[in-house]
């Protein structure tokens, strides 16, 4: 009796052990495993997220920083060609204001100052005190510098030539243009010294050759010439 009582002592205990264990098996695993799943999903959506931002905020800042520089280098260019136009503008006008104050200057053959001047002296003198600028003596020597310039497209301040035959012989300062393409220039005449003439004239227009450019668009000089004294050498063939 005390054996079957003993034996069923025993197999009570093992049972409920039994019992123990596997509850703690089967719950405590799937929770825990289910527990660190969730979370690890949780940070990566996380993680990913911030990651995109930081993208965007990237990328918007390179969008931000491309589209100020653009902005900068226009209107730096603007500025550059406004002070261009500026500059010439200016250059032309001190041209034209020292050459008006010749008019009435009588003309000399081969005289240099306002007592009496040629026409090469006075578009040298004027070219010097205007912008520092040393052209050569005679009108044959000024024909060979700058740019040449077609009628059509004269402007203020070029320099216009003439000519009897071959040789060229006399020379003006574009005054003005006007709308209807008449050209109007500066020189010193033989017959009133320095006086403003028209390129319609019947007696200037057919002796009309061409044009010079000596300043360029950006207000600057093509021959780049030092100022020097006004030289008293070879006289000009004038007329």
């Amino acid at each position: 009796m005390k054996k079957r009582v003993l034996f069923y002592l025993v197999a009570l205990v093992t049972t409920v052990s039994l019992q123990s264990c596997a509850t703690n098996y089967v719950v405590s695993k799937p929770a825990t495993y289910s527990k660190e799943y969730k979370t690890d999903a949780k940070l990566a959506f996380i993680d990913n997220n911030k990651m995109e931002q930081d993208k965007q905020q990237l990328i918007n800042s390179f969008l931000a920083k491309k589209t100020l520089s653009l902005t900068s280098v226009r209107d730096n260019a603007k500025n550059s060609e406004l002070a261009k136009v500026l500059k010439h503008d200016k250059t032309i006008d001190n041209i034209l204001t020292e050459a008006e104050t010749y008019i009435g200057t009588p003309y000399r053959y081969g005289g240099t100052t306002r007592r009496g001047i040629d026409c090469s002296a006075f578009v040298l003198s004027v070219f010097g005190a205007a912008v520092g600028l040393s052209l050569p003596r005679v009108a044959a020597s000024q024909a060979q510098e700058g740019e040449k310039i077609a009628k059509e497209d004269l402007q203020k301040g070029d320099l216009i030539f003439f000519s009897h035959g071959r040789r060229i012989s006399h020379v003006g300062i574009v005054e003005d243009v006007s709308e209807n393409g008449e050209v109007k220039f500066i020189h010193a005449a033989t017959s009133k010294g320095v006086m403003i003439s028209s390129l319609d004239d019947s007696y200037w227009g057919p002796k009309y050759r061409f044009g010079k450019r000596i300043i360029n668009e950006n207000g600057d000089s093509y021959n780049n010439l030092a100022l020097t004294a006004i030289a008293t050498t070879p006289k000009d063939a004038s007329f």
